[in-house]
């Protein structure tokens, strides 16, 4: 007997890696406050992608999998940031609808190598086939998402600065994603003081001339700054967060009625 599921359309398309991959921008929101409702409004609102923050946010297994099905009802792409890299933290997050896959504190050859093997089904990586979370993706599913996947690893560190050029040129790593606050306190300075911020600023741009030697996608964490990062050549954007937009409208409306603290 043939399954529903067979006759889901072909393998959805990563449309953000697609903008990234035509040299375009892709800009999303990070979301941590474990409402799958919250991404699903962040999904329809036009972002190319949102990203389930597992490290940092307050999610578990069957809520990032409820949070991936429902930015599925917009346009939005589901992606996810692992709590580390972990073989199976990273097949856990995939096998339940992620199509973005972003891992923390990269900061060797031998670490993006271990990240790109859990990524990707054989003959590619060592993913294992078990995706029950992910056939709302089409029938085409094991088929075709090795092309579909988009893998970024995080470069926070000064360390993995200094290796950016190796780390990027890793096969199946796909771009990185900069975390600027880790990265500056890695280097121990303070971003209020000129000189600092401007070391900050070169190592910043460091990552970003390493992925164009490698021709791989660059990524930041950029909240505000976002349109300045974009001008710079940035292609994997993160703009805005979802416990940002609750704290800035609420202190909107309390400074427009005379009660801001």
């Amino acid at each position: 007997m043939a399954h529903a599921w067979e006759d889901v359309e072909k393998m959805r398309k990563n449309t953000a890696l697609a903008r990234m991959l035509a040299g375009e921008p892709a800009v999303g929101a990070l979301a941590g406050l474990g409402s799958p409702l919250a991404v699903e409004l962040l999904s329809f609102a036009g972002f190319d992608y949102v990203l389930i923050d597992n490290q940092h946010g307050v999610w578990d297994d069957n809520s990032s999998m409820a949070a991936f099905h429902n930015i599925c009802l917009g346009p939005a792409v589901p992606m996810a940031r692992v709590q580390q890299n972990d073989f199976g933290a990273i097949g856990r997050l995939l096998d339940r609808g992620a199509l973005g896959i972003i891992v923390p504190l990269v900061n060797s050859v031998q670490e993006a190598e271990a990240a790109a093997w859990a990524a990707r089904y054989p003959p590619k990586g060592g993913r294992s086939k078990g995706a029950f979370g992910a056939q709302l993706h089409g029938r085409d599913y094991y088929q075709e998402v090795n092309d579909e996947v988009f893998l970024a690893v995080q470069i926070e560190s000064i360390r993995a600065v200094e290796r950016a050029e190796e780390i990027l040129a890793v096969e199946g790593v796909d771009g990185c994603w900069i975390g600027p606050a880790d990265l500056a306190a890695s280097m121990g300075i303070d971003l209020s003081r000129p000189k600092d911020a401007e070391r900050h600023e070169a190592a910043i741009l460091r990552v970003l001339e390493a992925c164009r030697k490698t021709g791989k996608i660059p990524g930041i964490a950029a909240g505000t700054q976002a349109k300045r990062r974009i001008e710079e050549g940035f292609l994997f954007v993160t703009a805005a967060s979802d416990a940002g937009y609750i704290l800035g409208g609420a202190s909107e409306t309390l400074h427009m009625l005379g009660r801001a603290p």
